[in-house]
């Protein structure tokens, strides 16, 4: 069996994806200090309450089809 050799990035760029049209183009990409933002408490308030709703809006629309499906077969189908 061949071994493999270890991956040493180089630095060198490929295909560079820096291209005229795309919003980055030309900007200067910066991490903020922690690497990840940092939600204010509100913030997060909100981000939560938006996730569950739309959750929520997902599984009602999902439970009511499978409801009307059954009532219908139940009810005008199998009659």
């Amino acid at each position: 069996m061949k071994k493999r050799k270890e991956f040493v990035d180089d630095g060198r760029v490929i295909a560079p994806m820096n291209v005229e049209g795309m919003p980055w183009h030309g900007a200067v990409l910066t991490e903020s200090p922690q690497g990840t933002a940092q939600l204010e408490k509100h913030q997060v308030r909100y981000v939560i309450w938006g996730a569950m709703g739309a959750a929520l809006t997902v599984a009602g629309v999902l439970s009511a089809g499978i409801i009307l499906f059954v009532l219908f077969c139940t009810n005008v189908w199998l009659k």
